[in-house]
């Protein structure tokens, strides 16, 4: 028996094994423009592989590991095409179009699909955009990098295919596509209910001796991991029982279902989703990323690290798919009534002086959430803030593109005087008189304040704090606040410690 299984093995072995190519390369996809064109996969060793695009035909042979990767020579927008790949077999791409590729990621609110967004039957009917193109990858981890982004294959935009897509990717590609009239590609890599730390490799965060916090705490929950797993399966035992004692009395039953802890296959191990998620795609050229996430940091324990966290993320994005500093558009987290001890204001503080890093942009979102929905439904004008920021800071036109943003502050007589970056066509305060802001001394004990635009100025003062020195704006988790431009773009929320 074992003998037929080694002749069997070395039978396989021996075989020409058939060119393959990730799952990346495939009908309906858009390369990125102007930047050489990746093509790689596996075949057998040694095996002379070819590609053929646009009139151009290159080769190169598989390593001894069976794997090959080469590049084609950078192009214009356009298509269709066909893309022809060759060995041992051959793969034929159709319908290829040559465009600019963006990365859709995040947590749930970036994950949120159309169907469960603002209008949904209305934007379906509506999303007819073939030369708009989907890619969804699916959920994964890993303790180790992948070669391969599984997920649902490339497709036009159309009804059927966009109901699950990101609502959020969705309006910027399309306010995109609208605006540039090229064709543009939107992967998909989002999971709701997920930390930053699970998106950062974890090199990364243990090259950084302020992130060991993290690192940490993960081990502590694995440390932990065995007595709550039994304390879960006891708590399941006890529900069922009460949930069959329930349905014999024929009365309702409305026990919540007990919560599995995590464990070593969770997503909010560090690094695992970049493993499984991030890294296969680093190897397709993109034009930028997207990025909503933040709502799975908010706590006590976390935020204070996120602000380290996030900017060791962007550059852990960068070095992986090696374009420089690779524009990088993010959402400032919406209104919403988070729980007593979470930290949403100061998680938005860290996102904001993100904007410290270069080639960066933040769309403001305070005035879209709502109170007591942690996915607000407006996901089209998200989509809106970010295109208008990749407009600006990405394609160089020029225009209007963020709300009024924090820049200083200067004393004058028992008031402070805030002077704003991107004022637009001017400040204004929208429905009603200014609100929103607050002062304190040195004892940064806040107090509400009066404040009141004067020209792209707000001054500010309390007769509670005769010498304020500070000033922050937008400060809770579901602020009442309403400084915009004349361009209806909202101010984000700050802090000027």
């Amino acid at each position: 028996m074992l003998r037929a299984a080694a002749l069997a093995c070395l039978a396989a072995c021996q075989a020409h094994a058939a060119v393959q190519v990730p799952t990346l390369l495939a009908d309906h996809m858009v390369i990125q423009r102007e930047q050489p064109v990746h093509v790689w996969g596996k075949a057998d060793a040694g095996e002379v592989v070819s590609a053929s695009f646009r009139g151009e035909t290159k080769a190169a042979a598989a390593d001894a590991l069976g794997q090959f990767s080469f590049y084609l020579s950078p192009g214009a927008a356009g298509g269709p095409f066909e893309m022809k790949i060759r060995g041992a077999n051959e793969i034929v791409l159709k319908d290829v179009l040559v465009g600019d590729v963006w990365v859709v990621a995040g947590q749930s609110n970036m994950e949120w699909p159309v169907q469960w967004a603002s209008q949904p039957e209305v934007e379906i009917a509506a999303a007819r955009h073939p030369r708009i193109r989907l890619f969804r990858a699916m959920h994964r981890v890993s303790e180790f990098a992948f070669d391969d982004l599984w997920g649902q294959p490339w497709a036009p935009c159309a009804p059927e295919s966009v109901a699950e897509f990101s609502a959020v990717g969705y309006h910027f590609g399309r306010f995109l596509e609208e605006r540039l009239d090229i064709p543009i590609g939107l992967i998909q890599i989002a999971w709701g209910g997920t930390p930053i730390d699970s998106w950062t490799s974890y090199s990364a965060i243990a090259a950084d001796s302020a992130l060991m916090p993290a690192l940490t705490e993960w081990a502590k929950i694995m440390r932990n991991h065995p007595a709550a797993l039994l304390r879960y399966q006891q708590e399941c035992r006890r529900w069922e029982a009460a949930a069959a004692l329930a349905k014999a009395a024929h009365k309702p039953f409305t026990q919540p279902v007990p919560v599995k802890p995590l464990g070593p296959e969770s997503p909010w191990k560090p690094g695992a989703i970049f493993n499984a998620m991030v890294m296969p795609a680093t190897a397709y050229p993109v034009r930028g990323v997207i990025w909503y996430q933040g709502e799975s940091n908010t706590s006590a324990e976390r935020a204070p690290l996120y602000g380290r966290l996030f900017r060791t993320m962007i550059d852990d994005w960068r070095r992986a798919w090696n374009q420089g500093d690779l524009p990088f558009l993010f959402v400032q987290l919406a209104g919403f009534t988070a729980a007593p001890d979470s930290q949403w204001p100061e998680l938005r503080e860290a996102q904001r002086r993100a904007l410290g890093v270069a080639n960066t942009g933040m769309a403001v979102a305070i005035d879209l959430g709502e109170r007591d929905n942690i996915h607000p439904k407006n996901k089209r004008e998200v989509g809106r803030r970010l295109s208008l920021l990749a407009r600006a800071l990405v394609y160089g036109e020029h225009l209007v593109y963020s709300g009024p943003l924090f820049r200083r502050t200067t004393r004058e007589d028992g008031a402070l005087r805030i002077w704003f970056d991107h004022t637009g066509g001017g400040l204004m305060a929208q429905g009603g008189a200014l609100r929103g802001f607050e002062v304190s001394g040195a004892d940064r004990r806040w107090k509400p304040a009066a404040a009141r635009i004067e020209g792209n100025t707000v001054l500010v003062s309390s007769p509670e704090i005769p010498a304020p020195l500070y000033v922050r704006y937008g400060w809770a988790d579901f602020p009442d606040c309403n400084l915009y431009n004349t361009e209806r773009l909202p101010a984000a929320p700050f802090r000027s410690e």
